[in-house]
């Protein structure tokens, strides 16, 4: 078994049989080297330095009824809110303030944040800052997608959650995974770095399904594979269910790392929120960005995809100088540029 192992860990590529051999492992002593070899791939291609996006969560409503999102339109429960688009940018400031280079701007799918208002905090924030844009806002128009693109968005980050067609369409009642995956090819084929990943521990989800998520984003070529594990909300269909393993969570990262080598793979929120060294654990299997929360108060306890959020009643500025010590503590280094793909070769 481990000769086995080995072999398959020194290979370029994985068959989809190998993939699930490897998420499969169970032997403290084999998880160890998968996660070791993870450690290597990501030194080799994408060095020491850990990479800040800081995130700006600007809106929580959403049109949208997914089984597992607490913020799903048919929550009744939370305060539903929307930042101005000056209190944006001023966020957006503060985060280029202390140096982070990467903005993201993420809400629910909610189409009162029109295509011109978005294009406006796109040019408005790059304007102020050298900084990267980077937006999460859900399935979109494809001309509102080009018109971001040339008001200055660099990336786009949208999850996929699922490759197997079924229980996507399950988890997001009656859509279809060719629809998103439609959309992550429009992205990329108009010049944004794309991200897309999934949730492990989802209900009814298996290992061969794990597999074909980190297979659909090999195909896809994904600038940054988001992996976390699924976290139950409050007031959704799924708040009954099981939360995701942080083991096969940091497995499924490791398994990314090694196939895709030259991927930007963040240590979550929600890995955090479920091991209290989360970040580190991320981080020593192939991760290599962290995200701090930068969304102000009062509307950051109102982003609530999920329960137990960790740090969502701190400071925002007093949860990064902790992310700061916490990277460094690990022996890494804060990267002081953009973070761009190593895919494009550029270092800005």
């Amino acid at each position: 078994m481990s000769l086995n192992l080995i072999q398959i860990l020194n290979q370029e590529n994985f068959t989809r049989d190998e993939i699930i051999f490897l998420l499969n492992l169970q032997k403290e002593e084999e998880i160890k080297q998968l996660f070791v070899k993870a450690d290597e791939i990501r030194k080799i291609y994408c060095g020491d330095e850990v990479h800040l996006r800081g995130v700006i969560e600007f809106s929580n409503y959403c049109d949208e009824n997914c089984m597992y999102c607490g913020l799903r339109d048919d929550n009744f429960s939370i305060s539903r809110y929307r930042m101005s688009p000056e209190e944006i940018i001023e966020t957006a400031k503060l985060i280029s303030n202390v140096g982070i280079k990467t903005v993201v701007l993420q809400s629910g799918e909610d189409g009162y944040f029109d295509t011109d208002m978005i294009a406006y905090v796109i040019y408005t924030i790059k304007q102020n800052s050298d900084v990267a844009v980077t937006l999460s806002l859900g399935d979109r128009g494809f001309e509102e997608y080009r018109n971001w693109k040339i008001a200055g968005a660099d990336r786009y980050l949208l999850k996929h959650e699922t490759a197997n067609p079924r229980l996507y369409s399950i988890y997001h009642n009656g859509e279809h995974l060719d629809d998103r995956v439609g959309h992550l090819r429009y992205l990329k084929s108009l010049g944004y770095q794309i991200g897309s990943g999934n949730l492990i521990g989802l209900p009814s989800q298996t290992i061969p399904d794990l597999a074909d998520d980190i297979l659909l984003m090999h195909e896809l070529g994904v600038n940054m594979a988001a992996v976390g594990p699924f976290i139950p909300s409050p007031f959704t269909p799924y708040q009954n269910r099981k939360h995701g393993s942080v083991e096969l969570t940091l497995k499924t990262m490791a398994v990314t790392r090694i196939l895709l080598k030259d991927v930007h793979i963040p240590a979550t929120t929600a890995l955090d929120s479920l091991d209290n060294f989360g970040r580190e654990k991320g981080l020593n299997c192939g991760a290599n960005v962290v995200m701090p929360n930068f969304t102000p108060h009062p509307y950051r306890e109102n982003y609530t995809i999920y329960s137990n959020k960790r740090g969502i009643n701190d400071d925002p500025e007093l949860v990064h100088k902790s992310i700061l010590n916490r990277i460094q503590s690990i022996g890494r280094k804060i990267s002081h540029t953009r973070g761009d793909s190593p895919k494009l070769n550029i270092n800005i």
